[in-house]
């Protein structure tokens, strides 16, 4: 097996590992911290997203230049000069960033977060431990850039899989010994953190070269970054618009709602992200395929690639999203054990399954702007989008809560989808303009969501569902069975597959 399909395998097996674990693990966190400490984990969580604003571009800027060095169009000594450059930048970031929230812990936890069961002094520690946590994590970036660089993904692959076990199960064993308790909780996650730090620390030192030091000067200067700053900055601008965009509605809740709501809330946001890491290998591995089509000239095979993929996305995170939406406190229930978190996280994982079905759709003008090789489409509708869902999810969250926050959330994306989609398609494709919308996406879609919705109709009028977990887990199966079935018909690639059978049985 090559080098490029074991760090694939590996990559996609840790990625499914950690988000997985970090699911599965959620409910055994409320259970035994409750929701109000849940609340904190949650925005801990949130910290982590806002931090990365910080990047400006930097870590795939180590990562591609690592790689450069690997393929010999850089020397040793200029390397590590631009590695020193960035590890000062890293550095100073880290202490900034955590000086900050440490000096305001005490402000977030008495004026920021709305604190109802927990002790203001057990929050203000709590946020501090947090301060350190991230700002640890946060330095891991540079030498994990490094590690990716030198395509040493399997090593990274299994490692982050040991340091998720420590994050998510170890806690567990933790508390167990000395209480489930927020402060034990997050002194646990420093602890992770560190150790973290240290092994992407340890195989970055591995794999800088090393230089003659009594002929060669490393030096302290920042001039080794200035050639790579377009890179960064570009990278920074897309990556600010993500966060702005994904992370805004958590910002604003976490100081509008009770840390309680706050908890079931980010439970109902992690359970729908799962239709985002169902689309992301679709993505991965069109978009190289795309961008050799589009320089070798080949315009209509890239559309065909580009068509095909949105059709499996339409039928596999089409039918996740209408499954989630239809089935929440279904879900909930069997997920968590408690009837009263899956009634009152239902209601916000329906709008938000429903919309991040959305944004997984329309996130493919963004695939045919990589392949083109020009992305001002996707700058100007990011920076649209976030103008629109920044005061949208303010007001609504003011008025309404994490239930306004999904009916924005939700309407964002049907709009992006609906127009910003076809209006990139009429620039950049304009024979798929109507037609991707229409046979690619809704002829998918909508027949997925009546059969699933007929067959829960069906179960309602006929009494068939009660709340047993088997009963449960079989009327999500089965809905999951009707809409996947809808979706698939009205697949091309399914139909001319079931016309060759068709004509093959009437031979």
């Amino acid at each position: 097996m090559s080098t490029l399909k074991r760090n694939i395998i590996a990559n996609y097996a840790s990625q499914l590992y950690v988000t997985g674990v970090g699911i599965v693990i959620l409910p055994l966190y409320v259970n035994y911290m409750g929701a109000e400490a849940y609340g904190l984990v949650g925005f801990f969580a949130m910290l982590q997203a806002w931090f990365t604003l910080l990047d400006l571009g930097l870590t795939p800027t180590i990562s591609r230049e690592t790689a450069r060095y690997k393929g010999g169009s850089m020397s040793a000594l200029e390397f590590r000069r631009l590695f020193r450059a960035l590890s000062m930048i890293f550095a100073g970031i880290a202490i900034i960033g955590a000086g900050g929230l440490l000096l305001s812990s005490k402000w977030i936890a008495s004026n920021w977060l709305t604190v109802e069961l927990l002790s203001l002094e057990e929050v203000t520690f709590a946020v501090q431990v947090m301060a350190l946590s991230v700002a640890l994590r946060w330095l891991c970036g540079l030498y994990r850039g490094v590690v990716t660089g030198s395509e040493k993904l399997v090593w990274l692959s299994v490692f982050n899989v040991f340091v998720a076990t420590m994050r998510f199960i170890a806690v567990f064993f933790s508390m167990w010994l000395y209480g489930f308790t927020p402060k034990v909780f997050f002194i646990h996650q420093m602890i992770v953190a560190f150790i973290e730090l240290s092994g992407v620390w340890c195989m970055a030192q591995r794999l800088i070269p090393s230089i003659n030091s009594q002929r060669e000067f490393i030096g302290w200067s920042f001039e080794p970054v200035a050639p790579f700053l377009k890179f960064s900055l570009m990278i920074a601008f897309t990556s600010s618009m993500w966060v702005l965009i994904t992370q805004t509605d958590k910002l604003i809740l976490s100081g509008i709602l009770s840390l309680t709501e706050y908890g079931y809330f980010t439970l109902a946001v992690l359970v729908a992200s799962g239709i985002m890491v169902i689309s992301g290998p679709i993505s991965n591995a069109i978009m190289p395929r795309m961008s050799r089509l589009h320089a070798e000239g080949k315009q209509e095979e890239l559309a065909s690639v580009y068509r095909n993929a949105t059709q499996l996305v339409s039928v596999i995170a089409g039918s996740a999203a209408i499954t989630i939406a239809l089935c929440a406190e279904s879900l909930l229930l069997i997920w968590s054990g408690d009837e009263q978190l899956a009634k009152k996280v239902a209601p916000i994982l329906r709008l938000y399954a429903i919309g991040n079905g959305m944004l997984a759709l329309s996130a493919f003008p963004y695939y045919l702007q990589y392949a083109i090789g020009n992305l001002r489409y996707h700058f100007v509708g990011n920076f649209i989008l976030a103008l629109v869902l920044l005061p949208a999810i303010s007001i609504a969250a003011s008025l309404h809560g994490a239930i306004g926050a999904g009916w924005v959330w939700l309407s964002v994306n049907i709009f992006y989808l609906l127009f910003w989609a076809s209006f990139v398609h009429y620039k950049l494709l304009r024979g798929l303009t109507v037609r991707w919308i229409l046979s690619d996406v809704l002829c998918i879609v909508i027949p997925a969501l009546i059969l699933s919705s007929a067959y829960i109709l069906f179960s309602l009028v006929m009494e068939q569902k009660n709340n047993t977990i088997f009963s449960n887990f079989l009327f999500i199966v089965l809905t999951a069975v009707f809409s996947f079935i809808g979706s698939l018909s009205f697949n091309r690639k399914f139909r001319d597959w079931g016309g060759k059978v068709f004509k093959v049985v009437n031979r």
